[in-house]
């Protein structure tokens, strides 16, 4: 019987966390990878990914883990991209490609591609997958079933590269959407990063209250709690997010003040009519978000 080689013969994942576990627990379970070489810094997570079947080995050598391999999954903060890139892309051997799943895409295009040595190839990627969890611990097999995965190709990608790359995507189920880093970078600075903003900034403001001796977070309900769970996201991740989209993050923010002002000013004046008119309209538009019959996996 004629044995069918593998999309990807060796694939390392540098961080292997939510992201880039998930990408290689996934192609892993689909038969569509050989051999996965973990990157990190963290020993007992790189334990985690060899325990759980994420990968087959592991180093804390970006150059060494990188070496022999086909594809390079690069699942870091995105202020380390840059850094992390200028290590490894001189071990890539050529004809190897280099992509990554930061939800940040210009800056990262920035840093890598004057970094990229003859022959290997570059396809800046981000699938819109993540949730509050991390580490090795939270990668899902099935973790980007029916989920979008945005390219940006830019005019240094190549065309075989990039067909790998979206190959591997739709192997793991996602719907995959070519687009500019800039577009890109809006979209997401207003469907998440301006959220993710609005909840760290939310609890923050409860959380500081203190006309009362407990804290007012004791209190909190399921909606509370709802709203504010992406607000455990990592730190660092977030840190490096809101600095690498400033500019498309401002714009949201400015825009998302002004709707603000209009909420308090109809609150101070018991504009009620202008009230019900704000929340209906809202409604009616997160309402749509749900009518798409796409399942969400």
């Amino acid at each position: 019987m004629t044995m069918t080689a593998p999309l990807i013969q060796r694939l390392a994942v540098v961080g292997v966390g939510l992201i880039g576990g998930s990408f290689a627990l996934g192609l892993k379970a689909a038969g569509a990878v050989g051999e996965v070489v973990g990157i990190g810094r963290s020993r007992a997570n790189l334990d985690t990914a060899l325990a759980r079947g994420i990968i087959d080995r592991a180093t804390d050598d970006p150059a060494a883990g990188v070496a022999e391999a086909d594809l390079v999954f690069l699942s870091v903060p995105v202020l380390s991209m840059g850094p992390v890139a200028a290590r490894l892309l001189p071990a890539m051997r050529p004809g190897a490609v280099l992509t990554d799943g930061g939800s940040v895409k210009q800056s990262v295009i920035d840093a890598i591609e004057p970094l990229l040595p003859p022959g290997v190839e570059f396809v800046p990627g981000h699938p819109i997958a993540g949730t509050e969890r991390s580490g090795a611990a939270a990668a899902l097999r099935t973790g980007y079933r029916n989920r979008r995965c945005i390219l940006t190709p830019t005019g240094r990608t190549g065309a075989e590269a990039l067909a790998l790359v979206r190959r591997a995507w739709q192997v793991l189920g996602s719907e995959v959407v070519e687009m500019s880093a800039d577009k890109h970078d809006r979209i997401l600075a207003a469907i998440s990063h301006l959220p993710h903003m609005v909840a760290y900034a939310l609890v923050n403001a409860v959380g500081s209250y203190d006309r009362y001796e407990e804290c007012l977070l004791d209190y909190s309900a399921g909606g509370f709690r709802d709203f504010t769970r992406i607000a455990s996201s990592d730190p660092t991740m977030w840190r490096d997010i809101a600095l690498a989209n400033r500019e498309a993050l401002l714009e949201m923010l400015d825009r998302y003040r002004n709707f603000l002002d209009v909420l308090r000013d109809d609150v101070a004046t018991g504009a009620g009519e202008q009230l019900y008119e704000f929340f209906h309209a809202s409604k009616q538009m997160r309402d749509a978000i749900d009518e798409p019959t796409r399942e969400d996996g």
